[in-house]
């Protein structure tokens, strides 16, 4: 007995230090997406321990929506290209769904919209578009309680799960956003009202798994129509339902604030019942000490995400911060183990539990603790993806905190229509995800502690009293826009005036052909910085990336050495103040730095980071353009310490 037992002692720590040693090369974010992309190389190999004919699967959402987290942060495309390859199994060119049935009515099949969402949106291939409508049609015909609450499935008549409020309630109000359903967001409000005030208990807070409106099923109450017992699982789905709902909620919605209400009580109830030991939750919630329970890691996975990134989105009081901390590191205690070099599996996942259905699943404690625990089961593996990108971005170095950066957005003012014909601002903007929006490199400025903030009239030291940094990308001619703003003397005086006091100006020009350089140079000049209007780093042929190629020297003072991308650029021309900070193989001005009063002002003669040429799908990998803005926002950062 005591060999038995001190073996395992050395078999855990030896298990600990190999895993902290891989730990240290990548995190464990993309050593779990390495191991998803081992075992589930694509969807007809969803479950390769049971093979079968692959379904239309949520599991499979929800491992992809992890995915999705690591490529943003990343800027890795191979993850890209993965998102699409398993969802490419599944949808034709013609955008229709295969291996789905719109009238089977069940909910589940909603939830892998949002990858959909999320590959028309990066490459507008209208079949993904084409493909969400469909599930958006299902939720307009859905069947529904008497209220208004979606059954969880046709199957399950009168019916509402906590479960089904993620499948469905996230890619609702994504795809509502989108088309600008703006009524939308009070049915999608009114699922999360209806769902707590059917199935909360008002003892504990928590919820229970399944409502029954008809209390007709035998797990029901027949007073409440409630079912039995707190399942784990069901509590995280429907946590992570809100805050992946509140991403898309309009701001300024006046129900916005009745979900954030429901979410602070959902997470009030839930820091009662965390393990203070593990730091994890249990299977069925409120019964640590019951026979055949134990710590589950799906639900945890869900709770630490649910906490983290509520808290980073400000929905919660900061000092949740510690509930989704002490989960995490109880996950990777109780719950990881190195699979090989730079991947590892997780432990301790029910692989599946639910209510009603053959054979009959009677909702009781006896029947939740005897479903199969399983390793790498999807639900679970795509819950810790999502928990360890919230945790990794916690652990980015706020040095931007208390700072906002401004992107302008009236001297460079495209508009085109979207999908459904609506005005849509475009071309280098915040949340932009196809080619050429910001979006990757917004996501850095808030992963480093920036709020971000986008300027639609024209610049003055009052509406820029509160910009650590100011942003102009590309100004506006005529063939880009009818009635463009041209930068005036009045402007320029007013944004030299703001970089005297320590304001940071990132100005980014163009090539001649497709910038309006004349106006723009009248405030470059002021700078010590002239746009030459030539256009280098011209790519002949599609393929020929090195014509592009700017290389980074050692010893300069905001990038590590590295090969960037730079196409047709205008080179610069300084004087004065101005400083070289990166030349091309002609000997050429890229890149500038000008220190001016108390601010700075960083030019390039291109938009340079934009989504195409940092998100990874199209570079060759020894181009670094991804690290490089990142570079670039930490150096940023440190340039706004004289404003005040």
């Amino acid at each position: 007995m005591n060999r038995v037992f001190n073996y395992s002692i050395v078999a855990v720590a030896s298990s600990v230090l190999s895993f902290n040693a891989v730990a240290q090369i990548q995190p464990l974010s993309q050593q779990m997406a390495a191991t998803v992309m081992e075992i589930w190389k694509d969807s007809l190999n969803l479950n390769p321990e049971v093979p079968k004919k692959v379904k239309w699967a949520y599991d499979q959402g929800v491992v992809l929506e992890g995915i999705d987290g690591v490529w943003r942060r990343t800027g890795n495309g191979e993850y890209f290209k993965y998102m699409q390859k398993s969802m490419d199994f599944f949808v034709t060119k013609e955008g229709k769904i295969e291996r789905y049935k719109q009238t089977d009515f069940n909910i589940d099949n909603v939830k892998n919209g949002r990858v959909l969402l999320t590959l028309y949106k990066v490459t507008g291939n209208k079949k993904y578009f084409t493909a969400a409508t469909t599930l958006w049609e299902q939720l307009k015909q859905h069947p529904r309680t008497k209220e208004g609450g979606f059954w969880h499935k046709k199957i399950y008549p009168y019916q509402m799960w906590l479960d089904g409020l993620y499948m469905g309630q996230p890619f609702y109000a994504e795809y509502a956003a989108l088309v600008k359903d703006e009524k939308a967001f009070d049915d999608i409000a009114n699922q999360f009202v209806w769902m707590e005030k059917n199935a909360r208990d008002v003892k504990t807070g928590l919820l229970y798994h399944g409502w029954d409106e008809s209390k007709a099923e035998a797990w029901a109450n027949k007073t409440t129509g409630k079912s039995p017992n707190f399942w784990g699982r069901a509590m995280g789905w429907y946590g992570m339902a809100m805050v992946d709902v509140l991403e898309n909620f309009p701001e300024n919605h006046p129900r916005k604030k009745e979900i954030i209400a429901i979410l602070n009580r959902f997470a009030q109830a839930l820091q009662k019942v965390q393990d203070p030991k593990s730091g994890l939750w249990f299977d069925v919630l409120d019964k640590p000490t019951g026979k055949g329970n134990y710590l589950e890691a799906s639900a945890s996975s869900m709770f630490v995400y649910t906490f983290a990134k509520a808290v980073r989105n400000g929905w919660l009081p900061a000092s949740y911060f510690a509930v989704a901390d002490k989960g995490y590191k109880g996950i990777q205690k109780e719950f990881i183990e190195q699979r090989a070099a730079g991947k590892v599996n997780l432990k301790g996942t029910v692989e599946v539990s639910g209510l009603g259905g053959k054979p009959y699943r009677d909702g009781s404690y006896e029947y939740y603790v005897s479903e199969k625990v399983i390793t790498n089961d999807p639900k679970g593996v795509g819950a810790f993806l999502l928990a360890a990108n919230e945790m990794e971005i916690a652990a980015t170095p706020k040095i931007g905190k208390g700072k906002t950066v401004v992107l302008d957005s009236y001297f460079n003012n495209e508009t085109k229509k979207d999908q459904s014909g609506n005005d849509q601002s475009w071309h280098y903007k915040w949340d932009e995800r196809p080619n050429g929006g910001f979006s990757f490199w917004g996501e850095q400025f808030q992963n480093s502690g920036f709020k971000l903030k986008t300027l639609y009239q024209a610049p003055t030291q009052a509406n820029l009293k509160n910009a650590a940094v100011y942003i102009i990308v590309d100004p506006d001619f005529e063939k880009e826009n009818p009635n463009p703003n041209f930068i005036s003397a009045a402007d320029v005086k007013q944004i030299s005036e703001w970089v005297k006091l320590g304001g940071v100006l990132v100005l980014m020009g163009n090539d001649a052909p497709n910038v309006e350089l004349t106006n723009f140079n009248k405030l470059a000049n002021v700078f010590g910085v002239h746009f030459n209007g030539d256009s280098k780093g011209t790519v002949p042929v599609a393929t020929n990336f090195e014509t592009a190629k700017v290389i980074v020297p050692s010893g300069n003072e905001i990038f590590k050495p590295k090969d960037l991308f730079i196409k047709e650029y205008s080179s610069l021309k300084l004087s004065g103040n101005a400083k070289s900070i990166l030349k091309d193989k002609d000997g050429d001005d890229v890149i500038s730095v000008t220190k001016f009063g108390k601010g700075t002002v960083f030019v390039i003669g291109d938009p340079w980071l934009y989504n195409e040429y940092v998100d990874g799908r199209k570079l060759p990998a020894n181009y670094k353009n991804f690290e490089a803005s990142q570079e670039l926002v930490n150096w940023l950062a440190k340039q706004t310490a004289a404003k005040k």
